[in-house]
């Protein structure tokens, strides 16, 4: 559709109001305001809910393994060949053996529960979203029968620090003639690790793998593999040959069974707080058919006076046409910015607020995350884009076929 240089014109003579027209003036301004808002909302929304998505999946799959195999049933007694076997299968990264379980910490008159995860030293190198977030200290002390690696958020609950000694108090006792003894051992940290997620550096220890085997008292097993693989989303044709892989005497979960209804929650989500902030733009879009019916209502004369002189029905649509899109185009370019330039700074602006606020407006401990997470779409926000320029341009097809059918004698006898 053309507009040639006299429609665009009066177009924007129209959007600037006179005195007597305040009111219209007011209604478009509400209108651009509220486009803006609800476009700019929405891509920010949507930016949190995806970068709170990647960064737990991210966080959750780089602690844990993709699909993890058990032994069936009791711990895996031949680890170290079924281990080799899963390394040697396409598609697979990394196969790591773990010994993991529950025991108390306890460091002088304080005590509390801990994960444990007995793991090797080159396993757990090749973790980097373990490895890569040492805070203080570092690995190359970590093998010693007495050396933990626990989380940062865990070390200042109890005021550890790199070479502070804990205590660790095994699930199961000592059976003696005076009944069941609590079984204790002693420590030594050699590292902090700070992953970023409150429910692993407040309660995660690692020890090496030899070290776990003697306080969970396995022996020569291992309570799991962690198996990593090339593409955690290809699970089905994973699963499938890990399984004919390694026959009977083993039983496997993978990262979709164990995390499916959390993710299913963030998904729902996202999807109803699309379509609730979808209503922000659409009472912007209903704004705008009001105040272009009340302006077609109080320029009836004009278009009266414009016909007249020649113009067509068709141009004066499109007049009507480039005042209410322009609001639409305006708004939606002015939230997109806002949108996208809020996204990209959500962390350093939450930081401001939380400063000049004196509150914590993030805890990690309610959300799991240390930093506010945000990941802009393209496809999202052009989504969001589109939306809004489609309803702001339907939202002016009424009011301006109205005004082309406004007829010239009526409008100026009633004058």
């Amino acid at each position: 559709m053309a507009f040639n240089p006299f429609e665009r014109l009066v177009a924007l003579r129209y959007l600037r109001a006179r005195r007597k027209e305040g009111f219209i003036s007011v209604i478009a301004g509400f209108s651009l305001a509220g486009i803006s808002l609800g476009v700019a909302t929405l891509i920010i929304v949507m930016a949190v809910m995806n970068g709170f998505r990647q960064e737990l999946l991210t966080r959750i799959l780089g602690v844990g393994g993709h699909v993890t195999v058990y032994g069936a049933p009791g711990p895996l007694t031949n680890y170290a060949d079924v281990t080799h076997r899963l390394k040697a299968l396409p598609g697979v990264v990394d196969a790591a053996p773990l010994v993991s379980g529950q025991a108390m910490i306890t460091v002088g008159r304080r005590a509390g529960g801990v994960a444990v995860q007995g793991i090797t030293r080159d396993d757990l190198v090749r973790r980097p979203i373990i490895a890569g977030n040492i805070k203080v200290g570092s690995l190359d002390q970590f093998g010693a029968p007495d050396s933990v690696l626990i989380g940062t958020r865990l070390a200042t609950r109890f005021g550890l620090t790199v070479g502070d000694k804990l205590t660790l108090v095994a699930p199961s006792g000592n059976v003696t003639a005076f009944g069941t003894l609590p079984r204790a051992k002693g420590y030594r940290i050699v590292g902090l690790f700070e992953i970023g997620m409150y429910e692993y550096d407040s309660n995660f220890v690692y020890m090496p793998l030899a070290a776990a085997q003697t306080f969970f008292r396995e022996g020569d097993r291992a309570s799991a593999i962690e198996v990593m693989l090339a593409d955690p989303d290809g699970l089905r044709a994973a699963v499938s040959q890990i399984t004919s892989a390694l026959g009977p005497g083993t039983r496997l979960r993978h990262w979709q069974d164990v995390n499916s209804s959390f993710f299913t929650a963030i998904q729902v989500e996202r999807n109803v707080m699309f379509l609730i902030l979808t209503l922000i733009i659409l009472v912007a879009a209903f704004n705008v058919i009001s105040g272009m019916i009340m302006l077609v209502k109080d320029k009836g004369r004009d278009i009266a006076i414009l016909r007249t002189m020649g113009a067509t029905r068709g141009a004066v649509m499109r007049i009507f046409l480039l005042a209410g899109a322009s609001v639409g185009v305006v708004g939606t370019f002015i939230g997109f910015l806002l949108g996208v330039a809020f996204a990209a700074n959500i962390e350093t602006i939450r930081g401001w607020i939380s400063a000049l606020t004196g509150t914590d407006l993030f805890s990690a401990e309610i959300y799991f995350l240390s930093q506010l997470p945000a990941k802009i779409d393209a496809g999202e926000v052009a989504t969001v884009v589109g939306m809004s320029l489609s309803l702001s341009f339907l939202a002016t097809l009424y009011p301006s076929w109205r005004a082309a059918r406004l007829d010239p004698v009526e409008a100026l006898r009633y004058e």
